[in-house]
């Protein structure tokens, strides 16, 4: 079985999260982005959504997270909840 560890964040509007993405781009890091801005519980944990196999996730959120790179931050991807930008950190079966 195919597994991924992702981290995201959360927020209403393209424009923000594209901000946000600059932002980590420029250096800022992930997890404390996530912590001030995101609308998920997960800021919490920086973002962090732990370990979760195919078929958990909105579609539009796994076709990225199963496919993207590693430690790239990935978005603007828009679900039914918003905006997100994502980072898958691990991946494992494939």
């Amino acid at each position: 079985m195919v597994t991924a560890a992702a981290r995201h964040l959360l927020v209403d509007t393209e424009e923000q999260c594209l901000e946000l993405k600059n932002q980590i781009i420029a250096g800022q890091d992930f997890a404390d982005v996530a912590q001030q801005h995101s609308s998920c519980p997960s800021k919490a944990q920086g973002g962090a959504l732990g370990t979760f196999g195919k078929g958990q996730m909105v579609k539009e959120f796994e076709d990225v997270v199963f496919t993207a790179p590693l430690n790239e931050v990935q978005g603007p991807v828009k679900t039914q909840f918003g905006y997100h930008l994502l980072e898958v950190t691990e991946r494992t079966g494939e």
